[in-house]
């Protein structure tokens, strides 16, 4: 061996939440390295909300090759940002840190990676769909902006205040070519007869409150339906399990989870990464 090539250096990405013990990326991550032969670590790295500037500092201090944000940090990050991407911009929250240099640049690849896993999981052109969304925080913000950019015609926003979700409503009509509006969310919501697909953004049913469902008539839920659901642990919902038993088709959070994750692996390393082995790491330990 040329000890002049010899380096036990690793190039170190990870995570900033508060918490993140549970946070699964680390899995796919790791797996995908591996299989790509890289020297790379990922981290899930424990910030809480006051620490998040020291934290950013210790980035740059580490040279890490990036980060990526998850609750709390996703909106405070940007002041600790030399520029964002133009998604990143447009939804006002960062999921992806890439160094260039000496710069840090802000991503969003949360809405690419669920528009990903409606394509080519579920077999659907965005194009022309009237959409649904449960929930108005960061999720749905960004999937629901990267839905409108793919062409999506109608776009409808529940939530249970206004003040969280005429916002975004008031966004998507401003800054994308979809049609949208809000809808309050009191009691159980009936889905229009004429949604194409219908998406649960929130944190409802997410381990360890697997049986909780959200407030939806799911009489109103018709046999052809496109129901997502964004939590990936456990996979299979129960909210999805009850669209399934009225017919309709389903797609769960594994999709979103791997696309994001596959487009950070892509903006970090400069390489394709290897779908199949990040989400069977991921059912692997969902036990999916």
């Amino acid at each position: 061996m040329n000890a002049s090539v010899l380096s036990y250096k690793a190039e170190l990405v990870g995570v900033f939440g508060y918490p993140v013990a549970e946070n699964p990326t680390i899995v796919m991550q790791e797996a995908a390295f591996r299989a790509r032969g890289l020297n790379w670590r990922y981290l899930n790295i424990e910030v809480q909300p006051e620490q998040l500037a020291d934290a950013m500092r210790g980035l740059r201090a580490f040279n890490m090759a990036g980060v990526n944000l998850t609750i709390p940090h996703k909106v405070a990050v940007i002041e600790y940002l030399d520029d964002l991407s133009p998604a990143a911009a447009l939804i006002g929250a960062v999921n992806t840190v890439v160094r260039a240099g000496d710069r840090l640049i802000g991503h969003n690849t949360d809405g690419q990676g669920f528009v990903r896993s409606v394509q080519v999981e579920a077999g659907v052109d965005p194009r022309g769909q009237r959409v649904v969304f449960l929930g108005a925080g960061g999720a749905a913000r960004a999937m629901a902006v990267e839905m409108a950019l793919a062409g999506a015609a109608q776009i409808t926003i529940v939530n249970r205040t206004p003040e969280r979700g005429q916002p975004l409503v008031d966004l998507l009509r401003s800054q994308t070519p979809a049609q949208a509006e809000f809808a309050p969310w009191q009691g159980r919501y009936v889905v229009p007869a004429a949604t194409d697909i219908l998406v649960n953004a929130t944190s409802i049913g997410l381990f360890p409150n697997v049986d909780e469902t959200p407030a939806v008539e799911m009489e109103s839920v018709r046999p052809g339906l496109l129901v997502c659901d964004v939590i990936p642990n456990p996979p299979q919902t129960a909210f999805l399990r009850a669209a399934q038993a009225r017919g309709a088709r389903t797609l769960d959070g594994l999709g979103m989870l791997v696309g994001q994750g596959a487009l950070a692996f892509r903006l970090w390393t400069g390489q394709e990464a290897p779908l199949e082995v990040m989400r069977r790491a991921l059912e692997e330990v969902f036990g999916a």
